[in-house]
């Protein structure tokens, strides 16, 4: 057998390299917290991928997968199960409007590709657009959607994805005048449909509310003004809820605290909290009802799973029996004041953003003038400042997930408020080391 020179192993990490120091073992979770073989606990602050919404150790959510994978492990469609049913009657009781339908795939990358193909179809147009500042996965399409530079090594891509500027205000690409024409998203939107046709535009995808590209946070009326100019030109709008969805926001989905319904959801993470693989396209009545007598445009060998489907099931039923939407909404509060507390002490911290268990700090050399302790898109060099501060903070006990100049503090819906003092205070004693390359006099 070959010998691997991996300090990692035969294991390939996705979007990383493969060289550098083994990261610790883990053994174990429970609640808020993992263990490492050391016996070392870490105050999980980042929800793994803010996915694990409901902590470690989920007994419900552990038996409800044992019970399924006893009575049927795997099953091929088009067959019938019925733990497939019931998933798809829970989830219309909880998404938005008349979005009533389904289609279940394995990861968000997938629920993404699956709704643009939707979008296509139904409109025989062939245009999408998306926005700079964002992930929705890793697929061929998927990643040409994605605006960040990760986009870069599938490119060329598929053909017919146009970009549009985000709704950034901490560094508004317009400069933000009143009323911005970027940040109000209406008439950006009518100025590109202007250079492309909207005729020949099937779909806007946006993240409402940005995650792993910062947790930008849309002014009021932003959502609504896009929504309302897809509905004037026969454009679908498909709001990519897969890291905002499920009560990470405070609402079931990111899209209800502003009352806009998209044509198209599409969900993963917190549907099944992480435990199992699966996501969701929420497909409008509209939609479902041309597909009585249209193909659907797309498949997959574990479309549906009912394991997955039953872990979802399963998580739905904690999220509504503890309140943990409403709990999410309570909690906010508390982080922000914890956060901007914290943005007093540390001139490292140039902007707080954020609602419900998802929040930002963005972390620059100088308030001032916004330079980022960061560059935009670093290399391993110039990202030397945020690869110390992160390892700091995990030294301490405290798992952070940070991307570029942003640590986003989006903990387990379940925390205890004693436990996010706890990680606030593990964070404060962290940033002082983003404070050693503050510039500002």
């Amino acid at each position: 057998m070959a010998e691997t020179t991996s300090p990692r192993g035969r294991v390939i990490q996705s979007w990383s390299r493969q060289g550098g120091e083994a990261p610790p073992r883990i053994v174990g979770g429970d609640g808020c917290r993992f263990f490492d073989a050391a016996g070392r606990s870490y105050l999980d602050f980042g929800s793994q991928l803010v996915n694990a919404n409901l902590g470690h150790g989920r007994t419900e959510v552990q038996e409800a997968v044992q019970k399924q994978v006893a009575t049927m492990a795997t099953l091929g469609r088009p067959w019938d199960v019925e733990i497939v049913e019931e998933l798809a009657n829970r989830l219309a009781e909880v998404t938005p409007g008349d979005l009533n339908s389904f289609f279940f795939a394995c990861s968000g990358t997938e629920a993404n590709e699956a709704a643009i193909r939707l979008a296509r179809a139904y409109t025989g147009r062939s245009k999408v657009i998306a926005r700079y500042r964002s992930y929705h996965g890793s697929t061929a399409g998927a990643l040409t959607l994605t605006g960040e530079p990760r986009r870069w090594a599938g490119e060329p891509g598929i053909p017919g994805v146009v970009r549009m500027l985000d709704p950034y205000t901490y560094r508004c690409p317009a400069g933000h005048p009143t009323p911005c024409p970027v940040c109000s998203g209406a008439p950006h939107l009518r100025e590109l449909l202007q250079y492309e046709g909207a005729e020949n535009v099937a779909a806007v995808i946006i993240e409402p509310i940005t995650g792993i590209n910062g947790v930008i946070m849309p002014p009021d009326g932003y959502l609504q003004g896009i929504r309302d100019v897809c509905t004037e030109h026969g454009i679908l709008l498909i709001l990519d809820e897969v890291m905002t969805g499920f009560g990470r926001t405070g609402t079931w989905f990111a899209c209800d605290r502003w009352n806009v319904v998209p044509d198209m959801i599409t969900c993963a993470k917190g549907l099944t909290a992480g435990y199992i693989p699966l996501a969701a396209v929420a497909v409008s009545d509209r939609l479902s009802g041309w597909l009585q007598d249209a193909t659907f445009p797309y498949g997959l060998t574990h479309s549906a799973h009912p394991v997955g489907c039953a872990a979802a099931v399963a998580v739905l039923g904690v999220y509504q029996k503890e309140r943990l939407i409403e709990r999410s909404n309570r909690l906010g509060a508390l982080i922000e004041a914890e956060l901007r507390a914290l943005a007093e002490r540390h001139p490292s911290i140039g902007d707080v953003r954020g609602t419900g268990c998802f929040w930002g700090l963005e972390l620059v050399r100088d308030r001032v003038t916004k330079e980022p302790l960061v560059p935009f898109n670093p290399d391993a060099a110039a990202a030397a400042p945020m690869t110390r501060l992160t390892a700091e903070a995990f030294r301490r006990g405290l798992y952070l997930l940070t991307h570029w100049n942003i640590i986003l503090v989006c903990p387990p819906l379940v925390i205890e408020e004693s436990e996010l003092r706890e990680g606030m205070a593990l964070l404060d004693e962290t940033l002082s080391l983003a404070d050693e390359y503050v510039t500002e006099v």
